[in-house]
């Protein structure tokens, strides 16, 4: 039995926080894990910019609201899930991911929680283990499922090193440069198609 893990943003969905950046004209908020690997010194920042422009949890998951899936992602997940198990692996966080997690049909997800204050400001950050992506990978390894993982950033690189298969999902060229041991693909249907070629 093979399980799936596929990163969220960038992969199935936008990533957030430019969208945020955008939609709140705020371009510090652009930065993603593509531009910064230290995710603490990533999430203190964007947290920092928050405190800064006054915006709390409620700012953010009005534009998640408004956001969709990459054209092509629920078709996408549910051709997978016809074939696998699927299990979404994210350093997102509930408190935004559920109404995107409504519009790709409930997929399972596992990522961090936020701390809030009364007031509505994000006073914080809680993850669930260090390395979650790896860590989960590992723990299905343990449970005798075979891994396949796909994700588009540098967060990504443990599981898909920890995997039984990696494959990266549109990567920056830079990256698909540094770990050439990952196919590239670059659509869905060639994804599908790593992924199959993978499990065999």
């Amino acid at each position: 039995m093979h399980i799936i893990c596929l990163d969220l943003e960038g992969v199935l969905v936008p990533e957030i926080w430019i969208e945020c950046a955008r939609r709140m004209d705020i371009p510090g908020l652009c930065r993603t894990t593509r531009d910064e690997p230290d995710y603490d010194k990533l999430m203190s920042g964007r947290l920092d910019i928050l405190r800064r422009h006054k915006l709390g949890l409620r700012d953010i998951q009005q534009v998640i609201g408004g956001m969709q899936p990459l054209p092509g992602a629920p078709e996408f997940l549910h051709a997978l899930r016809k074939q696998f198990q699927v299990v979404i692996l994210s350093d997102t966080f509930y408190e935004f991911a559920m109404p995107l997690m409504e519009k790709l049909g409930w997929p399972t997800l596992f990522c961090h929680h936020l701390d809030t204050a009364p007031d509505g400001s994000i006073a914080g950050y809680r993850l669930r283990v260090p390395d979650q992506k790896r860590a989960s990978v590992a723990a299905f390894k343990a449970l005798n499922f075979r891994t396949i993982a796909a994700g588009d950033s540098y967060n990504d690189v443990g599981m898909l090193q920890e995997a039984d298969a990696g494959i990266l999902f549109c990567p920056p060229p830079a990256m698909a440069g540094e770990y050439p041991q990952f196919p590239v693909t670059h659509t869905y249907a060639k994804l599908l198609e790593a992924i199959a070629a993978a499990s065999r």
